[in-house]
């Protein structure tokens, strides 16, 4: 049985984990990256995604960008694959979550993590579920900020205990918002 590829590089692997104060420069450089994904990507992209802390105004990040490229039904996957490969993307399998193929991008880009999700599914869901209400709740962003930094500074130099970190934390904001969602439908 092969070993799933690492979507970090050994090098950024080697770096410690650094949770930086928001960067107004980072809608602009996924802006950039949007330019040039979007089209050669074509038709087959129903749309590209600013996701991930990057995407939250005022949200202390670890400096990558999260892109969500969203395609119409997974059937377009292998297509839109072969054309990400001509910007230089490497493409690393699911890493276990199903519904988001994961992306290496080349290294001279700005650094970036990057997913083609299907339109609809729960993996991208979640992205933008999360996004959109930590842009939505000021207080809820920050407590998030908060625990990021302390894991960052817990967790400098273990990348995988900082991510485990923060699941609680994302978990609950998603139940959360499931749980609003049905009550609105009730209503």
């Amino acid at each position: 049985m092969s070993r799933p590829v690492d979507p970090i590089s050994p090098e950024e692997r080697a770096e410690p984990v650094v949770v930086v104060p928001y960067d107004p420069g980072w809608p602009a450089a996924f802006e950039r990256q949007r330019a040039r994904i979007a089209p050669v990507l074509g038709e087959l992209a129903v749309g590209v995604e600013h996701v991930g802390s990057t995407a939250v105004p005022g949200l202390d990040a670890k400096p990558i960008l999260d892109i969500d490229v969203v395609i119409r039904h997974h059937d377009d996957f292998a297509a839109a694959a072969a054309r990400l490969a001509t910007l230089g993307y490497a493409h690393l399998g699911d890493l276990g979550i199903v519904g988001r193929e994961a992306f290496r991008a080349p290294a001279e880009l700005p650094r970036q993590h990057l997913y083609v999700c299907a339109s609809g599914s729960a993996a991208l869901q979640a992205h933008l579920i999360l996004r959109d209400t930590l842009r939505a709740d000021a207080a809820l962003a920050a407590a998030y900020g908060t625990l990021k930094r302390s894991l960052a500074e817990r967790f400098r130099d273990d990348r995988d205990s900082y991510a485990e970190g923060k699941t609680a934390f994302i978990t609950s904001v998603l139940l959360d918002a499931r749980e609003d969602r049905r009550r609105e439908r009730r209503r």
